[in-house]
């Protein structure tokens, strides 16, 4: 019988959530690299090197991989041998880890958990509570996974209730194309069938917690149907022509995982939870001899790779950036900003559309600015911001034709694909988005080089900040026509795919 002190699992949550936020899983880096090696669309293959060059970034700087540190889920399996020294419950053991770990002064990370979610959706401060799934289990050790996921990848989670006789790969297929990028592929597709509807949704993310050995698998051959299955979905969701952050190319998933359980004879309940580029998670089992301990990965596990934008990139004034500059922009080209770059996203669109409906002058002149949708990291040591990578642009399209029509916006910077409500708005006022690759939050905060808040400073993460940016990479993703490269970027390398296997 062992027995386990509150430090210990305090400890050893804290440590493992640091540990996450700035070391990717080295199968995910393996397994990325590979397809950034065998990738042919170029956007796709840049979209990678970024992400493979952010993650060396925050593991030698010790900084968040993205912006957005996630939602903490816990998976525990406490043994009924295991005696307890502690004052604590287990649920408060875990929050006060998560606690400590958010609020970690050497590496801030971002609380984005609100309390009264109905209603006025305030920020807990310091991202607790924790989503915490438990089993009793034989043994005296207590094992533990734990993950912290993202908000838009987490926003894509699918929940069906199948006819017996439906097809789940006809589901998957079907469903997968309409998530959009938000969910920031490449990444994985974690799967749950059976039981109940809330019993498919917790499989779906538990299986999202184990390492990613599909090529392992192909290699070696199925033994079971949810095996076959794997390979399946793995094959023809890739056949898509997704691609990297939805800009079209050879691989949209790394893995595809599947948990199954019994089920009544009348349904058939089947979830689908994607993975995002960050991926974070750690696994580890107290036994009573202390806090769990991680192994630091060297720099030598990460590949050598540069990207650079080329000198085709164009380069935007934003102080005089004109409608001409704006028209001659084309969907697809690399451009890099420099100079003043407003921030703001659901919190602060809202507030400014409630403002514009009430005939209020809004707190800052967004008359041919550009505004990122991001919602930073606090800044650490010398930093002029932590990191601040792109956050899903879609949830900004209802706002998008008012703040183009009543406030002379000139652009907008964010991740994945616009509706096309936000394309037909974005063509009839000749603006222009662009986004920035999810997943890479680090290595876009370098181009910050000063950053202060200009309004609403009381919605912290999601207060209006105007960044002083130079050469901040960016992809014209829809122009001035409408057109979008999350459109047509998939449409083509389908074809390409397609051609291929024929």
């Amino acid at each position: 019988m062992s027995t386990i002190h509150q430090s210990h699992l305090i400890d050893s949550i804290a440590d493992s959530l640091q540990f996450m936020s700035y070391y990717h899983p080295l199968d995910f880096i393996h397994s990325v690299n590979a397809a950034y090696e065998r990738e042919e669309s170029q956007a796709a293959k840049a979209a990678m090197a970024q992400i493979l060059i952010n993650s060396r970034m925050c593991a030698q700087g010790r900084r968040p991989i993205c912006q957005d540190t996630g939602i903490v889920t816990v998976f525990v399996n406490v043994g009924m041998d295991v005696r307890w020294d502690a004052e604590m419950s287990v649920t408060e053991m875990i929050n006060e880890g998560v606690r400590r770990a958010y609020t970690h002064p050497e590496n801030v990370l971002r609380a984005s958990i609100l309390r009264d979610p109905a209603g006025i959706r305030k920020n807990t401060g310091d991202n607790t509570p924790a989503v915490i799934h438990y089993d009793m289990v034989p043994g005296d050790k207590v094992e533990v996974h734990i993950a912290a996921k993202g908000g838009g990848s987490e926003n894509k989670a699918k929940l069906v209730m199948l006819n017996p006789s439906d097809s789940i790969v006809d589901w998957v297929l079907e469903t997968v194309p309409k998530l959009g990028a938000g969910w920031c592929p490449p990444g994985m597709l974690g799967i749950g069938i059976g039981g109940t509807a809330e019993k498919a949704a917790v499989l779906a993310k538990r299986a999202l917690m184990d390492p990613i050995d599909i090529h392992e698998l192909k290699q070696r051959g199925p033994n079971n149907r949810v095996e076959e299955l794997r390979l399946e979905l793995m094959e023809r969701v890739n056949q898509l022509g997704i691609g990297a952050q939805g800009l079209g190319g050879l691989t949209t998933v790394l893995d595809v995982k599947i948990l199954d359980y019994p089920t009544h004879a009348a349904s058939k309940p089947v979830a689908m939870i994607p993975n995002c580029a960050a991926t974070r998670h750690a696994h580890f089992v107290l036994d009573g001899s202390g806090s769990a301990e991680f192994d630091t990965p060297t720099l030598s596990d990460w590949p050598s790779i540069t990207w650079d934008p080329g000198a085709d990139a164009k380069h935007i004034d934003l102080q005089n950036v004109t409608p001409e500059d704006i028209q001659s922009l084309k969907a697809g080209e690399t451009v890099l900003l420099s100079g003043k770059l407003l921030t703001g996203r659901d919190a602060a669109h809202k507030r400014m559309t409630d403002m514009l409906d009430r005939g209020e002058p809004l707190p800052v002149d967004l008359r041919g600015r550009f505004i990122y949708y991001v919602g930073p990291v606090k800044p650490v040591r010398d930093e002029a911001v932590g990191p601040a990578g792109p956050t899903t642009a879609t949830r900004m399209d209802k706002f998008t034709r008012q703040m183009l029509d009543q406030t002379g916006l000139a652009g907008m910077v964010g991740k994945a694909e616009r509706g096309t409500e936000a394309i037909d708005a974005i063509k009839a006022y000749g603006a222009v988005y662009m986004m920035a690759v999810g997943g890479a939050a680090y290595l876009v905060s370098k181009a910050i080089k000063k950053a202060r808040v200009v309004a609403f400073e009381e919605l912290g993460m999601e207060a209006i900040y105007e960044f002083d940016v130079e050469q901040m990479p960016v992809t014209v993703a829809v122009d001035s026509t409408g057109q979008s490269v999350h459109q047509t970027g998939p449409q083509h390398w389908k074809q390409v795919i397609e051609l291929k296997s024929s």
